[in-house]
């Protein structure tokens, strides 16, 4: 297992283990960029006058709007 510097337990290893982290960052923005761009049209009216201080059933009174 004695493998020098560039070794899985040496530098190599971490030179992968950054590697793999960068490419994992990587593809999760942009998929995150991706979600971003497609839900910023993605409008919802508010139904302001049926909204009640305290009530769990508050989510109901949204509409999304559909693109046109």
């Amino acid at each position: 297992m004695n493998g020098g510097y560039f070794g899985l337990n040496g530098l190599g290893g971490f030179i992968i283990a950054v590697v793999l982290l960068l490419a994992i960052v990587v593809s999760l923005g942009i998929c995150a960029i991706g979600v971003q761009k497609r839900e910023a049209t993605n409008y919802y009216n508010l139904d302001t006058a049926n909204i009640e201080m305290v009530n769990s059933s508050n989510g109901n009174h949204y509409q999304l709007k559909i693109k046109e």
